[in-house]
């Protein structure tokens, strides 16, 4: 340990917390990922700035022989994070692409980056593949924060976050492999030392997400403090699946996390919200510890000396490398031309590559060093050499991705209009929230806006995007999306404020439909005098009671509506439909789906069977839920 003892260490440890936080500020305040700022923080206190006193914060020297465990156990807790948010529904949005993109995808990234990377750089095959292996991960640390910025589609969002969460994993075993033998290339072969890991982790993984899923559920945690003891089993679980594997097979801990992860990510696990929050401020701290990592092996001069080289890697990764693994990996009609390329251009690399690079650079240093004092000098000064190229190109990639990709994101997606439209719900109570919730059910891209922190924590562990601020603000609706909403919905238990957002609404962002809540139905006739489209909180109950009593049959279906029924509307675009009658167009929709109103020109009627579509025509549909989909679908492509 250097000079200044434990005082030292006390500092740098304070001052890399310090740093962590403050990145997750920023991040937040610019809507960017927190990476950026982690990696400048870095760059910073590294020896290479000059910014503070280079031997305070070289964090080899900080933390002596103990730096390899403390970026093996942040790389556990960082990928057992993004596995647990892994849910296997995501993969439904698009499963033959996104398995694609995480097997065909991610071997024309090894492929082609090793080979760019050989053949530039004039290095040896096995560092080369190591390179390779490590920049096929983009990540879910830096494409969360992206897609939280940028509302894509669904079927985007599922695409690109699952790719990031399963390469991660196995990007990092397929370097752990090269990693072996380069090291020890007696270690044996390739495709056996990725296997061996592979499967020791899955099953190591599987056994204790099945023992921390038994204890949570049936073993009682002291019903006072259960929330607490639930979020420090399941980090306990995280670290002993990551030791037991490591134990078995060295590096193999990582395969463990991330099994462990989707798995219980996957179970009904009380005390989930608490869970997943708790694993995030974890996931802070040590992503802080392993970015001030880097300080201790890269300076500026070090990406620097990559001179013209390392820019041909990087514009080979990040434009040529892949969009053709994209192209490739989602052949077919399910994603646009423009969402193929903004997928293309937003991959960037996150934290497993600079975790791994940054522990094997300290390895191999390491082993560099024994060499030379074996007298080995050839061999120790390839292997250093290896090292600094490895924690350089990794880096460098991972900087420009981040900058340009992460920053340049939502200019991409509005350029190429992949954002859908928004729908603003005004008001995340108990109202905003239910509306909200079957909105989402339908596909729509639902923002709610509240200001109320009880209301937004509980939106929040509901699942729903929460925009914070005073719907009533012109910026705050601005911010929140009002340019680009095609719904926006007044929700609040106040009706001044329901008329003034629709006011705003209409009249300073057009948008195409604003509905408002009336809480006092006396307020009804004074909304609608404005223009206001409202709905009467008590004359809808009224209602609803009333068709309890005198339709029964109708007070059912429409309680089924949202569980097993449907009723949907939808804008007739099929040519194949336009200019048909319904007699005809009616036995090609799904069975049990029926046309029941049709509205043209402000009008609606309930159609015959001789009524004949016209393009534009807005239909309902009614029937049972999957059915109304489908017919949705068929109607309006």
């Amino acid at each position: 340990m250097m000079a200044g003892g434990s005082s030292v260490l006390i500092a740098t440890v304070a001052a890399i917390i310090g740093l962590g936080v403050g990145a997750q500020i920023l991040a937040d305040r610019f809507q960017l990922p927190s990476i950026i700022f982690l990696i400048a923080a870095g760059l910073a206190l590294g020896p290479g700035s000059g910014l503070v006193l280079e031997s305070a914060l070289v964090t080899r020297d900080s933390f002596g022989s103990a730096l390899p465990a403390i970026v093996g156990l942040s790389v556990a807790i960082i990928v057992f994070e993004g596995a647990f948010h892994l849910h296997l529904d995501d993969l439904r949005e698009a499963p033959a692409e996104n398995v694609r993109l995480v097997t065909v995808g991610a071997l024309i990234a090894l492929l082609a980056t090793t080979a760019v990377t050989k053949f530039t750089f004039d290095v040896a095959w096995d560092i080369s593949f190591l390179i390779g292996a490590l920049l096929v991960a983009t990540g879910p640390t830096v494409i969360a924060p992206i897609v939280q910025v940028v509302p894509v589609r669904d079927r985007v969002e599922a695409a690109l976050e699952t790719e990031g969460i399963v390469n991660d994993v196995t990007a990092a075993i397929a370097a752990v492999a090269v990693f072996k033998l380069i090291m020890n290339p007696n270690e044996g072969d390739f495709l056996t030392l990725f296997v061996e890991r592979l499967g020791i982790g899955v099953v190591v993984g599987i056994t204790v997400a099945a023992v921390t899923w038994y204890l949570l559920r049936y073993i009682d945690l002291s019903p006072g403090n259960a929330p607490q003891n639930s979020r420090l089993l399941v980090l306990a679980g995280a670290l002993v699946a990551y030791a037991v594997a490591n134990y078995l097979a060295a590096e193999a801990g990582v395969a463990a996390v991330a099994t462990a992860g989707v798995v219980l990510g996957n179970m009904d696990l009380p005390y989930e919200e608490n869970i997943s929050e708790f694993k995030g401020d974890v996931t802070l701290v040590v992503l802080s510890f392993v970015f001030i990592a880097l300080a201790a092996l890269l300076d500026f001069g070090q990406l620097i000396s990559l001179g013209y080289r390392g820019v041909i890697v990087v514009v080979a990764v990040a434009l040529v490398i892949r969009p053709v693994l994209v192209f490739v990996s989602t052949i077919g009609d399910r994603f646009t031309t423009e969402e193929k390329v903004f997928m293309s251009l937003v991959g960037p690399r996150g934290i497993i590559p600079a975790s791994v690079a940054t522990l094997f650079a300290v390895e191999m240093q390491a082993r560099a060093t024994e060499l030379r004092e074996a007298g080995m000098i050839a061999q120790a000064d390839q292997l250093a050499q290896g090292a600094t190229l490895l924690v350089s190109v990794v880096f460098l990639v991972i900087l420009a991705t981040v900058v340009f990709e992460g920053g340049l994101a939502r200019y991409l997606a509005n350029y190429l209009g992949v954002i859908p439209m928004r729908v603003l719900v005004i008001g995340g109570g108990r109202v905003g929230r239910t509306l909200a919730g079957r909105l989402e059910e339908r596909g729509e891209n639902v923002v709610i806006i509240e200001n109320d922190e009880t209301q937004i924590e509980i939106a929040r562990n509901e699942g729903h995007t929460v925009h914070i601020g005073d719907g009533t603000d012109t910026e705050v609706l601005k911010s929140a999306g009002a340019d680009n909403a095609r719904i926006v919905a007044a929700a609040t238990g106040d009706d001044d404020a329901n008329l003034l957002v629709a006011q705003l609404a209409s009249s300073e962002f057009g948008v195409e439909t604003v509905i408002a809540r009336a809480n006092n139905p006396d307020n009804v006739g004074a909304f609608e005098d404005l223009g206001v489209r409202t709905i009467s909180s008590t004359l809808a109950t009224a209602q609803a009671l009333d068709n309890a009593i005198e339709r029964p049959a109708l007070a059912d279906w429409m309680g089924e509506i949202g569980r097993s029924g449907d009723v949907q509307e939808v804008e007739v675009t099929n040519e194949d439909l336009i200019g048909r009658p319904l007699r005809e167009v009616g036995p090609e929709l799904p069975s049990g789906t029926l046309i029941t109103l049709v509205a043209r020109d402000g009008e609606t009627q309930v159609p015959s069977a001789d009524f004949v579509l016209e393009a534009g025509d807005r239909i309902t549909l009614i029937g049972q839920k999957e059915d109304v989909r489908e017919a949705m679908e068929y109607c309006s492509p």
